[in-house]
């Protein structure tokens, strides 16, 4: 049993979050310990995130963080990507249930670079340094474009540049740069709770997998609450094709730098979590469902990928 959980790990996350959901959402007797589980849950899922982040920056070198051109590509990519989708929307003059599909897809193209990107790079032998430095520019970049994108397309959306960025930032830094420092703290004051971490290389990522089954569930609350949807299925194909999409720009990327692991988890794993909370802020609180939909998707691919590398490893 054991042996099948480290082998099918997001797999297993992922079912069991859908599960459990469901369990408590519609299952009468276990309803009023849903309710009182929602809140503990939602702090908890950060601070697992914070953990899970924590294990994986331990081994980081600081001297190795050093900008890769395969970097520059990803964020061009991304930046015509949202360009893209935010013409698309506006040039067609889309509206009503159109507009929503539109938003939707802004959202799985505009999120930053995902926190586990680095657990899954360094879980498939990419370089978790060059990786680290990407997610932490990609934080950046959307603390830029969220502000600028999001009120064209919601005209009514009291948003403002500066306290929008600052306010994205800031959620951003206390998920990755205090993990990052405390790691480094570790590496150099605390010798021997650093060695005890690097005889378990894999602990990151069964933390991840923990998180990724309760981001399934908060999935599985957003999709259900919208269940009276009608484009709900036009949402989710348009996430899939997305998801898809944004990882074969990774692969061919990959192609030209010759950092082909890297490119891929960069380009197609996103930061839904903080793209949904930011989204339900400023957009319709639909257009927040495919980052939703996009997490699945994404997660489906990272199993597979794994599962390819340990067959062939």
């Amino acid at each position: 049993m054991l042996g099948f959980l480290k082998k099918w790990t997001l797999p297993v996350a992922i079912v069991a979050g859908t599960a459990l959901y469901l369990l408590f959402a519609y299952v009468p007797v276990l309803q009023p310990a849903g309710e009182w589980l929602s809140d503990p849950l939602d702090v908890l899922f950060p601070f697992s995130v914070f953990v899970t982040l924590y294990f994986n920056f331990c081994p980081i070198d600081f001297h190795k963080m050093a900008p890769a051109r395969w970097q520059l590509y990803l964020i061009l990519a991304q930046l015509a990507l949202i360009a893209l989708v935010t013409g698309v929307v506006l040039g067609f003059g889309l509206q009503g249930n159109a507009r929503l599909v539109g938003e939707s897809a802004l959202t799985c193209v505009i999120a930053p670079c995902a926190a586990a990107a680095s657990v899954v790079t360094r879980k498939l032998g990419g370089n978790l340094h060059q990786m680290t430095a990407y997610m932490l520019v990609t934080c950046l970049i959307c603390s830029l474009t969220v502000p600028t994108v999001f009120p064209l397309l919601e005209k009514s959306a009291h948003i403002s540049f500066l306290a929008t960025s600052l306010l994205i930032l800031r959620k951003l830094s206390a998920i990755l740069l205090l993990p990052l420092a405390l790691a480094w703290v570790t590496k150099h004051f605390v010798h021997g709770l650093y060695r005890r971490i690097m005889r378990h290389p894999n602990i990151s990522f069964y933390c991840w997998g923990l998180s990724l089954a309760m981001v399934t569930g908060f999935t599985m609350r957003n999709i259900c609450h919208a269940l009276g949807t009608g484009i709900l299925g036009y949402i989710a194909l348009v996430s899939l094709l997305l998801c898809v999409l944004q990882y074969f720009i990774g692969v061919g990327i990959g192609r030209l730098t010759g950092e082909r692991i890297n490119t891929r988890q960069g380009m197609f794993q996103k930061n839904t979590s903080t793209i949904i909370w930011i989204s339900s802020l400023y957009l319709h609180p639909v257009a927040s469902i495919g980052a939703g939909f996009y997490v699945i998707w994404q997660n489906i691919i990272n199993s597979y990928e794994i599962w390819e590398n340990e067959r062939h490893g």
